[in-house]
């Protein structure tokens, strides 16, 4: 398999600089800060090689600007974060930082970006703290608001019937917002809400629990190794047969499924993306991230790659003029660019407006084990914190 860059170290792309705009910058610099070890690596993985993926199509450039990328594993450690984020930002002066995966990474190293003037796009994690009162011009969430694919959920199991749901997620910011999500559109019986260690690995109390409440179905987040292990268990302790599993998008993605195998079949999932969405740059980005690393993207790569797009179509709109911040902001928040979700706008907050999806895990013709999009949850879905940013 092929990689455009080593997993953990500090890597840089450069290209020669060629024609640019006057006044252009000779450079546009990216601080990649993300999980590239441990159990979450994989999503960092995904996410790094999706990014990467999109400046090498683009001929290593964004925004007809020479690409210099720069790598970091954060290790799912705020400490590491914060060592990154000073040499960004004091060392390096990068135009942009990216990345994070896990928001109780994120939330104790953005103060430090933000007073910095750097901008933060965020390929991942959309919290709280940012998406209402204290939204900042420089922080955009690319991919969703915490709340949002599981607010999904929570619909699409009251258009199903069921009454009665337990509930479980890592204790850690993205965990609890998540289920504060799902329960803010479900208007069933919550059976029980169980938050566990983050990076638990072991889930036999958990599944004993479960199956001791007899709930309807559960619905679980639990992203990376945690979600492959608690499927795996919970399917070999026979717990699907007396109550299904729903998930957001996260926890029955190609990762998930490539790990697990044939138990995640029938397994419904939401989220803002799908590699089966019919459009040109979808097409193009499952087609290019196949053929580069000879795996399935998933909706983490998904959203890398429109961060990704997103800056080439800023830094083109203001001529490649990076080092006027007030002008790049401006640029990014128009969002003038095709993404691989399809329509895509930012709200106010710098949160997007989007559709959401309902996909179930299935076993296509060539025996392949994926999602197929079986219908529209959400149309120009608004996050619900949005009411709360005074920035426009």
């Amino acid at each position: 398999m092929r990689r455009i860059l080593s997993a953990l170290a500090l890597s840089l792309i450069a290209v020669v600089p060629g024609a640019l705009p006057a006044g252009a910058a000779d450079k546009v610099k990216v601080g990649f800060l993300s999980t590239l070890s441990g159990p979450g690596a994989a999503l960092g993985v995904d996410m790094r090689d999706a990014f990467l993926l999109a400046v090498k199509v683009n001929g290593g450039k964004l925004g007809g600007l020479p690409a210099e990328v720069s790598v970091v594993d954060d290790q799912q450690k705020p400490d590491v974060a914060r060592e990154a984020v000073e040499r960004f930002t004091k060392r390096d002066n990068v135009d942009l930082i990216t990345g994070m995966v896990f928001s109780n990474v994120l939330l104790p190293v953005m103060p430090a970006i933000l007073s910095s003037n750097t901008i933060y796009l965020s390929t991942n994690t959309g919290p709280e703290d940012y998406a209402g009162e204290k939204c900042n011009p420089s922080f955009f969430a690319v991919a969703w608001q915490n709340e949002d694919i599981p607010g999904a959920m929570g619909e699409v199991m009251n258009q199903r019937g069921l009454k009665n749901v337990y509930l479980i997620a890592p204790n850690y910011p993205g965990g609890r917002e998540t289920l504060a999500g799902f329960k803010r559109f479900y208007k069933g019986k919550i059976a029980d809400e169980v938050y566990t260690k983050l990076g638990q690995l072991d889930y036999a109390v958990e599944i004993a629990n479960i199956r001791a409440a007899k709930p309807d179905a559960v619905f679980f987040f639990l992203p990376g190794g945690m979600g492959i292990n608690f499927v795996k268990q919970y399917v070999a302790a026979g717990a699907d047969k007396e109550a299904k599993l729903f998930t957001p998008g996260f926890s029955a993605d190609e990762d998930t499924i490539k790990a697990v195998g044939e138990p995640m079949i029938g397994i419904l999932n939401t989220s803002q993306w799908a590699a089966d969405l019919d459009n040109p740059v979808n097409k193009k980005f499952v087609q290019e991230f196949q053929k580069e690393y000879g795996r399935m993207p998933t909706m983490y790569a998904s959203q890398a790659y429109d961060v990704a797009l997103l800056v080439d179509a800023a830094v083109k709109q203001i001529g490649g003029k990076v080092e006027d911040k007030e002008a790049l902001r401006k640029a990014l928040a128009e969002a003038k660019f095709d993404a691989t979700r399809g329509k895509f706008r930012f709200n106010k907050n710098n949160f997007p407006i989007q559709d959401y999806y309902l996909r179930e895990v299935y076993k296509d013709a060539g025996g392949r084990i994926t999602n197929k999009t079986i219908a529209k949850v959400f149309t120009d879905f608004q996050d619900v914190h949005a009411a709360k940013c005074k920035m426009k």
